[in-house]
C-alpha cells in the first residue's frame, strides 16, 4: 500500500483519488479552498441557485466508468441523467433560428436544410464525415493513452482537406474549414459557436478542433439533476467510501524532492507530509506562478495550453414561470457588438425557490485582458441572451457577476483549459500526466487529455493506471 498526496479536490484530481484508493493505496487530498469540485462551482442565492462551471455533461461514459471501476452503486444510482432534446437552438445574426437534435446527425441534416436552405444540412455532414476521420484518427492517443514520450506524431495536423476541386488546399484553421467547406455565415458560425465553447479562438484554433462538433453531435449532450454540481458531490462521496481523506483551507506550498524524486508535499503552515507519489489536480500554470515546484524552464518543463481566453458567467434570477416551449439551451450569436452567448434554462426544481421563478445562466468566452469593464460587458451580455428569454428585462430580479479574475481566485488560473488538440505543431497538447519529476504526476483540466468534465475524468483514469500498472500502463480499455 502506497502513501498518495493528491493536490487540489477537482473532478479530474478525485477521479484519481478514488480509483487509487480502490487499487488499495491510502489517499490523501488536500485542497485550498472550503470545498470540492475545482471549476464545477455552484452559486446560490434567495433560493435560485447556478452552476458556475460547466452546465453540460459530454461523454458521460468516463463517469459510467468511474462508477464501475470504484464501486457498486453506478452512476445513474448516483445522479439523474437526462439527455438533452434539443441539444441546442441557434439564433443567428440573421434572425434565422434552428433547433439542432441530440445525437442525431440525420435529423441536424434535415434541421440545417429546413432552416438554412436546401444544401446546407448535406455540407454539414460532409464536414462531419471529415470530422471523424479526424477524430478516428487521435480517439486513442489523445483520450485513451498516456501522452507519448515523444509528443511530435500528435502535431501533425489530421483534420483532412476535401478532395475536390481548389479545396485540396491545406485547411490549417477552424476558421478556414468554416470558410472554404461550409460556404455559409450561419454554418461558419455554427462550427465557430462550439470552438469558443471550450475556449479556442477559431482564428487560430487548428482544423482538428472539428473533433469538439463531432463529439457532441455523435455522443449526446446531457443534464444532471441538482445542475452539474450534483457529479462533483456523488464523486466526492464516492471517495470519501473509498477512504480518501479530504483536509480543506489547506493549500501546498512546495513539493518535496529527494535524490531527484518527489517524496511528500510541504503545507502552508509549514507540517510535510511524506507521500510516495504526489499526484496534482492544480492548474500547471499556477504551480510555477507559485513556485510549488521550481523547476527551471527547459527542455523537460511541462507544456501547458496557453489560449489567453477566460469565461464570464451571469447568473440571472427571473420573476415567472419557464415558458413551457423553452428549450435547455440557446446559443445566440454575436450582433452588432453583442458577444455570442450561450444561455442555459434548465427545467430543474431544485435550482428555483418555487414555479413562479426561474434560474438562468448566461456565458461568454472572452480574450483575457486586463482592465475589462465586466460590467458593461455583462450588460451586453444580458442583451443577447434576451433573444432566448422572452421578457427578460422584466422579469430580472438581480444578477451575479462571474469573471475570469473570480475563476483565478478559485481555481488558480483566469484561463479555462480546452481539450487536447492535435495539429497546430503540438501547441495546444497540455502537460503531460507523468511530470518531469519521478513521483509526481498531472491529473485534471491541465494536464492531458485537457479540459472539460469528460477529458479531466479521463486524466484521472491515466493517472491512476499509470501509479498501480507503472510502466506496463498502455491506456484505458
Amino acid at each position: 500500500m502506497a502513501r498518495i498526496v493528491v493536490i487540489g479536490a477537482g473532478l479530474g484530481a478525485m477521479a484519481a483519488a478514488a480509483r487509487l484508493a480502490v487499487a488499495g493505496h491510502r489517499v490523501t487530498v488536500y485542497e485550498q479552498g472550503a470545498t470540492y469540485g475545482g471549476a464545477v462551482g455552484r452559486f446560490a442565492r434567495d433560493g435560485f441557485a447556478f452552476d458556475t462551471g460547466p452546465g453540460l455533461l459530454h461523454l458521460p461514459a468516463v463517469y459510467r466508468d468511474l462508477f464501475v471501476k470504484t464501486g457498486k452503486e453506478p452512476l445513474e444510482e448516483c445522479v439523474g441523467l437526462t439527455q438533452v432534446d434539443p441539444a441546442a437552438r441557434h439564433v443567428f445574426a440573421d434572425g434565422t433560428r434552428v433547433d439542432l437534435p441530440n445525437a442525431s446527425r440525420a435529423g441536424t441534416v434535415a434541421a440545417l436544410d429546413a432552416a438554412l436552405g436546401a444544401g446546407a444540412g448535406e455540407r454539414w455532414g460532409d464536414f462531419l464525415t471529415r470530422a471523424r476521420e479526424a477524430w478516428d484518427r487521435t480517439r486513442r492517443p489523445l483520450l485513451e493513452e498516456p501522452q507519448p514520450a515523444d509528443p511530435a506524431p500528435l502535431a501533425r495536423e489530421p483534420y483532412p482537406a476535401p478532395k475536390a476541386g481548389l479545396l485540396r488546399r491545406p485547411t490549417r484553421t477552424l476558421a478556414q474549414v468554416g470558410a472554404r467547406e461550409l460556404r455559409d455565415p450561419r454554418l461558419a458560425a455554427l462550427l465557430d459557436a462550439y470552438a469558443w465553447a471550450y475556449g479556442f479562438d477559431p482564428a487560430d484554433a487548428p482544423a482538428s478542433a472539428a473533433v469538439l462538433p463531432y463529439m457532441e453531435q455523435t455522443f449526446g449532450s446531457w443534464y444532471v439533476a441538482g445542475g452539474l454540481r450534483a457529479l462533483a458531490d456523488a464523486v466526492y462521496e464516492r471517495c470519501r467510501k473509498r477512504r480518501v481523506e479530504f483536509v480543506f483551507d489547506t493549500p501546498v506550498v512546495d513539493v518535496l524532492e529527494k535524490d531527484g524524486r518527489a517524496v511528500g508535499v510541504c503545507l502552508d503552515g509549514g507540517e510535510e507530509a511524506a507521500a510516495d507519489h504526489v499526484v496534482s489536480g492544480a492548474p500547471v500554470p499556477a504551480l510555477y506562478r507559485d513556485q510549488v515546484v521550481e523547476w527551471e524552464r527547459g527542455e523537460d518543463w511541462p507544456r501547458h495550453q496557453v489560449l489567453g481566453t477566460g469565461r464570464v458567467t451571469v447568473c440571472l434570477a427571473l420573476r415567472g414561470a419557464r415558458e413551457a416551449d423553452a428549450v435547455h439551451r440557446t446559443v445566440v450569436h454575436a450582433e452588432g457588438g453583442r458577444p455570442t452567448v450561450t444561455v442555459l434554462r434548465p427545467d430543474d426544481p431544485a435550482l428555483r425557490p418555487d414555479a413562479d421563478h426561474e434560474s438562468v445562466t448566461v456565458t461568454a468566452t472572452v480574450r483575457t485582458t486586463p482592465g475589462q469593464e465586466w460590467e458593461a460587458f455583462a450588460d451586453r451580455m444580458v442583451e443577447a441572451a434576451g433573444q432566448a428569454v422572452p421578457g427578460l428585462r422584466d422579469r430580472l430580479l438581480w444578477r451575479h457577476v462571474r469573471t475570469p479574475e473570480d475563476v483565478r481566485r478559485d481555481t488558480g488560473a483566469a484561463e479555462v483549459p480546452g481539450p487536447a488538440l492535435a495539429g497546430a505543431g503540438g501547441r495546444l497538447l497540455p502537460a503531460a500526466n507523468r511530470s518531469p519529476l519521478p513521483g509526481l504526476y498531472f491529473a485534471g483540466g491541465w494536464s492531458h487529455p485537457g479540459g472539460g468534465l469528460a477529458h479531466a475524468g479521463m486524466s484521472g483514469a491515466l493517472v491512476a493506471g499509470l501509479i498501480v500498472e507503472g510502466a506496463d500502463f498502455r491506456g484505458s480499455q
